[in-house]
């Protein structure tokens, strides 16, 4: 069992740093996702099921959603259609599904196997989550909801552009407001 930990650790020390090194913003985020996913493996094998699962359905499904948004409000050059469309070249996706499929083969082997056992030595329950996340770690919960918050509300004023006027009288209008 505890090589496929070390297996998932690795993939998921490879997978964040090419989130790093990448130099397309959707190919980082592929990578980021693999990273994510290789970390819920990670928790599965240490005995917290209830953790790996958010880990999959929040992080490496809903804020990988609000990610992509963020890439496609912030495409600013669009004078390049040939290169927005890059990530969907097969050589892109290589990388990614191979590190991903050997997660899949992991976690199917682990589900299937009689001798599975966690490596911790008892099962967190989601009782046990709540009870910590909403007592001893509710600073950290807050502090986590302000941070996506001010991302959210950040990638929206960077993707917003500047208002064009109809009229010129609007124009000189704005300009006299700005000027006093």
């Amino acid at each position: 069992m505890e090589i496929f930990f070390y297996i998932a650790g690795i993939l998921a020390i490879l997978s964040t740093l090419m989130v790093v090194v990448a130099k397309n913003a959707v190919h980082a985020l592929l990578y980021f996702i693999v990273s994510l996913l290789s970390v819920s493996v990670i928790f599965f094998i240490l005995g917290a099921p209830f953790i790996a699962a958010l880990e999959v359905i929040i992080y490496a499904g809903a804020i990988m959603v609000l990610f992509v948004f963020v890439i496609m409000m912030l495409h600013i050059d669009s004078s390049d259609d040939d290169k927005a469309y890059d990530f969907m070249k097969p050589k892109v996706w290589i990388g990614p599904s191979i590190i991903a499929l050997i997660l899949v083969v992991e976690m199917l082997y682990m589900l299937f196997s009689d001798s599975y056992h966690p490596m911790a030595n008892h099962t967190i329950s989601p009782e046990v989550v709540g009870k910590l996340m909403f007592t001893k770690y509710a600073l950290v919960v807050d502090l986590a909801g302000f941070l996506l918050t001010a991302g959210i509300v950040g990638a929206y004023h960077l993707g917003q552009k500047e208002r064009k006027n109809l009229h010129r009288y609007l124009k000189e209008e704005h300009d006299k407001i700005e000027t006093s």
